[in-house]
């Protein structure tokens, strides 16, 4: 039995993604299969295409960590304990195999898709959910109250986090790039939105916090931003960074560190174990997952895409142009 997937024929530009055929996989003891309908696309596979994003061990070689659609088979006591049967619609973060026409995941790492979205709107949830909770609430320890600053509040993992921290009682301010994402990202709840090219956010920050700061800061970027950031958090802030498109070398100031007793974190989820992901899973399915349902949260999805055309949807990705999620169909 063979499927169609999106395989990286090499590493390089957009262009080597191509439709390929591979066997189907087997679902192993925890874990079932998934015939998917719709493949969300995230930063990590543009990094995995151009070779600066290893596959972690035992995972599929096949781009992809998150995917929506159809229980097709798979571990019956597992999916019986967590309350899933073969039909059921579920969304899955996965380690790998999410461009492919079906793919395993482990049962912990599966969610019912709400029933209030599509299958494309279900797939855009994963990565970025998991990813948001994990760092913001459980790593930040984000509360009701504070103050979160999101360093590109227009990506998908900032149209996740705004909403996410809005919802449970946080204030949020945003950088975006341009005066229409700024915009985008006050529509879905920011409290405020600073364009980076135009303002210094960390002007900005003191002045929209009455000069005490932001309690947690979510960067994507790294590099020379850390030494800012750290400018922007008030007494006892968290600074968490989940991705280093800015670069690995920081130089900051400990002594700042120090004196105003700050906390810089940061973590990567894909080559954590399933017992891990799956306990944020329970922590989403308890928390958010009611906010989905009554509409306090929705997925923002800017563009989809046939699966055959992953190209062009990497392209979009790479051009910075999307506001939210870009997703594949089958």
């Amino acid at each position: 039995m063979t499927m169609k997937a999106i395989e990286i024929s090499s590493f390089g530009a957009p262009s080597v993604l191509r439709p390929g055929e591979r066997p189907v996989p087997v679902a192993g003891p925890g874990e079932l299969l998934i015939r998917v309908a719709a493949s969300g696309i995230n930063r990590p596979d543009v990094l995995q295409r151009t070779g600066n994003y290893p596959v972690p061990a035992g995972a599929s070689d096949i781009p992809g960590l998150e995917v929506a659609g159809v229980i097709e088979s798979g571990d019956a006591d597992a999916m019986a304990a967590a309350g899933f049967r073969v039909g059921d619609r579920v969304c899955a973060l996965v380690a790998g195999g999410g461009y492919a026409q079906l793919c395993v995941a482990p049962v912990g790492q599966c969610l019912p898709s709400p029933t209030n979205l599509t299958d494309v709107e279900a797939a855009s949830l994963p990565e970025t959910f998991f990813t948001v909770w994990s760092n913001v609430f459980d790593r930040a320890r984000l509360q009701p109250g504070e103050t979160l600053l999101i360093q590109g509040g227009s990506s998908g993992i900032g149209v996740t986090a705004i909403q996410m921290a809005k919802a449970l009682g946080a204030k949020v301010l945003v950088t975006a790039g341009s005066d229409d994402k700024c915009a985008a990202c006050v529509a879905l709840g920011a409290d405020h939105a600073i364009n980076y090219r135009t303002h210094d956010f960390v002007e900005e920050s003191k002045r929209l916090t009455g000069g005490t700061g932001v309690n947690v800061i979510l960067d994507m970027v790294a590099g020379s931003y850390v030494a800012r950031e750290l400018e922007c958090l008030a007494e006892d802030g968290r600074l968490v960074i989940i991705a280093v498109q800015g670069g690995i070398k920081s130089e900051i100031n400990a002594g700042m560190v120090l004196r105003r007793r700050l906390t810089v974190t940061g973590s990567t989820l894909r080559p954590r174990p399933v017992a891990f992901k799956a306990a944020i899973a329970r922590s989403l399915r308890e928390k958010v997952w009611p906010l989905i349902a009554n509409g306090s949260i929705r997925p923002v999805i800017h563009s989809t895409f046939a699966a055959a055309d992953a190209a062009q949807a990497h392209a979009l990705m790479e051009s910075n142009q999307h506001v939210g999620k870009i997703v594949l169909t089958w």
